[in-house]
């Protein structure tokens, strides 16, 4: 079923869930506030939340080289305590991560860093493709913000798809391992680079090439 806005946001207040995982909880729970509270928590997704405000401190900055060494990968993801920071289970996690990011070449972590202008000027864009295609006005800007939460799964890396299990956000991703760990988990930055990048060259198609190897 559709679910509004004002729903998932009330929602995200109660829970301090994401918001792609709260409209996900109101969907299969019919719109029934109650019942989403208790999807969430079922996931374990509510309980990470909870910890979502504490401070995170430690962590790892870690390395991802795709073969040949045509893409490259630094992240910074932070948690709570050093010991956690030194488990293979966190490490194995901060991987998944910097494998993702080369695979999928986000530009922001979340969609708060995205600047207005960018976000104006495709809206513009959006719009201009939604009369072409000949919708009538009055639903246009409808559109545009359903095709502007689009851009934000594409290029926002909490809202992208995991590439080894596209059936969860990056953002779910994390709050699942929160709840294992038991302690707050943020990506706080990264940094990609691909060969030649800028430069005039041949397409090449890395996303298959590290799926490939995820694959292996």
């Amino acid at each position: 079923m559709a679910v509004n806005a004002s729903a998932v946001k009330e929602l995200r207040e109660k829970t301090g869930a994401g918001m792609l995982d709260c409209k996900k909880a109101l969907e299969e729970a019919n719109g029934d506030l109650t019942k989403a509270v208790e999807v969430l928590r079922e996931k374990g997704l509510a309980a990470a939340a909870n910890k979502a405000g504490r401070i995170a401190t430690e962590g790892v900055v870690e390395s991802y080289i795709h073969a040949g060494g045509r893409i490259g990968v630094l992240v910074e993801v932070n948690c709570e305590t050093d010991f956690v920071a030194k488990t293979d289970q966190f490490k194995d996690f901060v991987r998944d991560i910097a494998m993702h990011i080369a695979a999928s070449n986000p530009r922001y972590v979340r969609r708060e860093e995205v600047p207005q202008e960018e976000i104006e000027k495709e809206k513009e864009i959006l719009k201009a493709q939604a009369l072409n295609e000949g919708k009538p006005e009055k639903i246009v800007e409808k559109m545009v913000e359903g095709r502007i939460g689009k851009f934000y799964e594409e290029f926002c890396l909490l809202e992208q798809s995991f590439i080894k299990d596209p059936d969860k956000t990056i953002s779910t991703l994390i709050n699942e391992k929160i709840s294992t760990i038991g302690e707050n988990i943020s990506v706080r930055r990264f940094v990609r680079f691909e060969l030649g990048e800028g430069l005039e060259k041949k397409e090449d198609n890395f996303y298959e090439e590290v799926m490939s190897q995820v694959k292996q």
